[in-house]
């Protein structure tokens, strides 16, 4: 009777186990990097047989509404949120995210300075990075020599406005340059918020009062409409990384300047027609290198209102360590890893063997500086944003100003008038100044 009572107990356990698996959520964005993510969750199921995982995967601008919307009112939709250095420090702060805590095997000084500091705050880790970037110039080396033009490592914006002259063949279906115009905080705010640091300027002064009508905003938003009026692609307007790649993949764009993050993708054979033909620079500077290429990371991070912290613990831990790095370079191939976070990537001879743009992505990387990315001084951190909560709502706004300037429904002057008076209105509203 017993060894039966036993038994019994000992099947209804197993039956509730069978039972009692941990769904998570995880919400991402989706880009390339993440959607392989998903191919290989097998392998932490199997490895966690009590953990299934249930994806959320959304346009980069969608996600960030969603988790946004999510954890401001503790909606506990998700487990595990994609987020990045803008929400951070700004979410960790409010206490929203739950501290992440590694074991020695994690070694999370691995992790590069620049991704740790980005996603820490009083030197506690709240998100931990997927794969970091910066920006950079990607160019088409076969086209440059055609005209004759050698590309410096560290050129200016004068001389990527002269190349792209040179390589814009419209009926050969090659445009002189992409680069991003789709509205967004995240999308074409990233790039020009880059732009105006190199020509000397800044999102808000030390009143924090916004800057957009100051002379380096007019100068850089009319060099950037004039440049893709002139040289890039039609419909530049709706363009963001995804839509770019797709047609740098294609051959069609000559330069881009945006994430080192894109380098893996643009160098596959398999996904691009010009793999062998790209070679690569550092941003493009004007005035100043301060601010002239971003920062960033796509991290995961776990809500404060999750109830299965333990378990997202173990995902987010599996998910960015370096044993995830090499089950990707084994399965899909060393150039396909995401890259950017950790230092061993870095020293990893089977990654630098297939990876040409990993010197000049590290470089990028290693330059950007959150804390002093303009040449006035500013009272906010970061570089393609400032981390302060009313920054989306204004980039936002911003960005389809200037979305409308890039179309041509609207002058230069005419956006960023009606940028300044929104961001103004913000700013009073939250009580920066009266």
């Amino acid at each position: 009777m017993k060894l039966k009572a036993s038994l019994a107990l000992a099947f209804g356990l197993l039956a509730g186990a069978a039972h009692a698996d941990t769904e998570l959520v995880v919400a991402t964005v989706n880009n390339g990097h993440m959607i392989e993510m998903q191919k290989l969750t097998k392998h932490f199921e199997a490895a966690n047989p009590g953990i299934k995982v249930k994806w959320v995967t959304l346009e980069e601008g969608v996600l960030r509404q969603r988790v946004t919307t999510d954890i401001a009112t503790k909606g506990g939709q998700f487990d595990v949120m994609t987020i990045g250095m803008y929400e951070t420090p700004i979410w960790g702060k409010k206490g929203w995210l739950t501290e992440l805590k590694t074991d020695a095997a994690y070694d999370v000084d691995d992790l590069l300075p620049a991704m740790r500091n980005g996603l820490s705050v009083s030197g506690k880790l709240f998100a931990a990075p997927f794969y970091g970037e910066s920006s950079m110039l990607m160019y088409r080396k076969d086209l440059a020599d055609k005209a004759g033009v050698k590309v410096s490592d560290k050129p200016t914006w004068a001389q990527v406005k002269e190349l792209a002259a040179k390589i814009h063949d419209p009926k050969k279906g090659v445009y002189g340059i992409c680069l991003r115009g789709k509205p967004g905080w995240g999308d074409n705010m990233a790039f020009l918020s880059t732009l105006v640091n190199t020509n000397g300027g800044q999102w808000f002064d030390m009143n924090w009062k916004p800057q957009l009508e100051s002379k380096p905003w007019k100068e850089s938003i009319n060099f950037y409409v004039d440049l893709l009026k002139n040289y890039g692609p039609p419909g530049s307007s709706a363009n963001s990384f995804n839509e770019i790649l797709a047609l740098y993949n294609e051959g069609k764009c000559g330069m881009w300047i945006d994430a080192t993050i894109a380098a893996s993708f643009i160098t596959d054979p398999k996904q691009s027609k010009v793999a062998d033909k790209v070679a690569f620079a550092q941003a493009p500077t004007g005035i100043t290198p301060k601010g002239a290429n971003w920062l960033w990371a796509w991290a995961l991070a776990i809500p404060a209102g999750s109830q299965k912290t333990v378990e997202a613990q173990k995902f987010i831990s599996w998910a960015t360590s370096k044993d995830y790095i090499n089950l990707v370079g084994k399965e899909v191939g060393w150039g396909n890893i995401p890259t950017g976070t950790r230092k061993s990537t870095y020293t990893n001879a089977e990654f630098l063997k297939v990876a040409k743009f990993a010197a000049a992505e590290k470089a990028a990387i290693d330059s950007a500086n959150p804390a002093d990315s303009t040449l006035p001084k500013s009272p906010y951190v970061g570089v393609q944003f400032a981390a302060i909560p009313e920054f989306q709502a204004i980039g936002t706004t911003v960005g389809q100003q200037m979305s409308a300037a890039l179309a041509g429904k609207s002058s230069v002057d005419d956006a960023l008038k009606a940028a300044q008076v929104a961001a103004d209105r913000e700013m009073k509203k939250a009580g920066y100044y009266k």
